[in-house]
């Protein structure tokens, strides 16, 4: 009571004591109002707390969509590059041709290598007067 006093700017000593009722009934009223304090002060808390949690979860789930979608566009950057080589293999030529290739290759080197056969001699050219 003393603190109340003070604060609304009350002489302490000049206080005459309270009788039993006055006293039960400012005890009572204090009550109610630190009650009433205790718990707007507890459902702020509960309800910042309610707050952080539905955060977290939705950044979660952010996070979880954001991480699916780039799997996905992993795995359809994947499937690209699988198609392109698929479409390079199917371009390629057969192997039967390539082995052909290869052999007439080698048919045109040996014929590139080989010494030429001596010039056939020629006729001279008769002057014409």
């Amino acid at each position: 009571m003393r603190a109340k006093m003070r604060l609304m700017g009350f002489n302490a000593e000049a206080v005459k004591p309270l009788n039993e009722a006055a006293a039960a009934e400012l005890g009572a009223e204090l009550l109610g109002e630190a009650t009433v304090f205790i718990v707007g002060g507890g459902c702020l808390v509960l309800e910042y707390w309610r707050h952080q949690a539905y955060q977290r979860r939705k950044e979660g789930e952010q996070r979880a969509a954001w991480d699916a979608l780039r799997d996905e566009g992993g795995s359809l950057a994947l499937a690209l590059a699988l198609e392109a080589l698929q479409a390079q293999v199917q371009a390629a030529p057969p192997r039967g041709a390539l082995e052909e290739l290869q052999a007439q290759m080698q048919e045109m080197r040996a014929q590139l290598c080989a010494p030429d056969p001596p010039p056939a001699p020629q006729a001279e050219p008769t002057p014409e007067e």
